[in-house]
């Protein structure tokens, strides 16, 4: 009885031994690549000289592009407002003397702007896309409360560009045997998330559709990855005023996007921000019903400042 007791507890032991050291891997995976050198290669050498990027003229989107102009990349941006088109490839021409080209499209109108783009994007070898175009709730609500026009925009641009965007431009990159996908996704899809629902729902059908096309991609030596960020300083977080003056675990998105690149070539999977993998390791420690409620308590939170946000400026 007692030699079986011992076993009993010494397997315990190392079954918790295990787990330790499980968790200890996954943080070092985790923060491994913002600490790697740069790559051996340059980007441009690894994935080619073109980059289409989606949403380009405002928060991630806008700093994609940036960054990679500033990696010698001539990039493609795609918008639904010439102007400020216009403006950021302006920027981008003058700031890092690379070749740019811009072409207006609205995501929300689904199937029609795709032939438009294809036929923009002729005579160019494509070997980057960036898939960032998103929309996300006016603020935190209930489902049955949201616009159906809303609902419909976040699906046809959070599921359909994404989709579609992939399926246009996958064929240049197995042709010139080389290339990149980056997805970005969000940390809303680790769980559901109350009155955020579809939002959510559209992030973890980005990670769901990012892994199996890497796994699909991968004997084309095309690099597909997720970059999953949580809190930014960006102008889709407008309806919280807590969010927007940004902390330690809520940078910046310039801060934020310079280190995403950076992982480019290196891992598949990331939230693109250091404090963010902490934070998304931690959070994973979690079971996802419990994850699920700290979520809707988070956004209750951010429902109630918002339209205390609403009221006050109705009153002044």
């Amino acid at each position: 009885m007692i030699c079986s007791k011992f076993i009993r507890n010494t397997n315990q032991t190392k079954q918790f031994g295990d787990i330790v050291l499980d968790y200890r891997e996954d943080t070092f995976a985790i923060l491994e690549p913002y600490f790697q050198p740069e790559l051996p290669q340059s980007l441009i050498d690894k994935f080619g000289k073109w980059a289409v990027i989606t949403g380009a003229t405002d928060g991630i989107g806008k700093e994609y592009a940036k960054e990679l102009a500033k990696r010698g990349l001539n990039v493609v941006l795609i918008s639904r407002t010439k102007e400020k088109l216009v403006a950021v490839t302006t920027e981008i021409e003058n700031s890092y003397k690379v070749k740019t080209k811009w072409i207006v499209a609205d995501f929300s109108k689904g199937k029609e702007i795709y032939e438009h783009i294809r036929q923009e994007l002729t005579g160019i070898p494509v070997n980057v896309l960036v898939n960032n175009v998103g929309r996300m709730y006016d603020y935190p609500d209930e489902l049955c409360k949201q616009p159906e026009d809303l609902l419909w925009d976040i699906i046809n641009i959070n599921v359909g560009a994404v989709t579609l965007m992939s399926r246009l431009l996958i064929p240049e990159m197995k042709k010139q045997g080389k290339g990149a996908i980056v997805n970005i996704s969000s940390g809303s899809e680790l769980q559901p998330m109350p009155l955020m629902a579809v939002y959510a729902a559209s992030k973890r059908y980005i990670k769901s559709l990012t892994l199996a096309m890497s796994e699909e991609l991968s004997e084309y030596n095309i690099t597909v990855q997720c970059v999953t960020p949580l809190f930014l300083v960006t102008k889709m977080n407008l309806y919280s005023k807590t969010v927007m003056k940004g902390n330690i675990l809520i940078p910046q998105v310039q801060a934020f996007t310079r280190s995403a690149v950076f992982t480019l070539g290196k891992t598949n999977e990331t939230t693109g921000y250091w404090s963010h993998g902490l934070q998304y390791f931690f959070m994973k420690l979690l079971p996802e019903w419990l994850r699920m409620r700290i979520a809707h308590f988070i956004t209750k939170q951010m429902r109630k400042e918002h339209l205390s946000f609403q009221a006050e400026s109705k009153n002044s």
